[in-house]
């Protein structure tokens, strides 16, 4: 169980990695773009917003990675601790941004967070 719950933070923090590298970096290109719905003037008006919430998922991803890689128990503590954090950001996110969100975040957070502790 505990390899399951490790590939699952593993998936998550990679996700969160694309998130990052979405929001920080192809925020005006056609992936941003098509992932926002955004035309180039509103994308390009809402890249520094975008780039923002970008750092806090590459935040989220190096927290989920740290989690990895420390010994428990502090690794297990961080995993937990990161994890709870990528299921609020999506739950908020779909309360106030994106229904979709609820499924591409919090979904794929709650079920890692869920095999961590059954594993720990």
């Amino acid at each position: 169980m505990e390899t399951t719950a490790n590939v699952l933070v593993a998936l998550v923090a990679v996700l969160h990695l694309y998130f990052m590298a979405l929001e920080m970096f192809l925020w005006q290109r056609a992936p941003g773009r098509k992932l926002s719905g955004f035309d180039a003037d509103l994308a390009r008006a809402t890249a520094p917003l975008a780039a923002n919430q970008g750092l806090y998922n590459g935040f989220l991803a190096a927290g989920l990675v740290w989690g990895l890689f420390a010994g428990d128990p502090t690794g297990f503590r961080v995993r937990v601790f990161f994890l709870v954090c990528v299921v609020i950001a999506g739950v908020y996110g779909s309360l106030t941004a994106n229904r979709r969100i609820l499924i591409a975040q919090a979904l794929p957070g709650a079920l890692a967070l869920g095999a961590v502790l059954s594993a720990g």
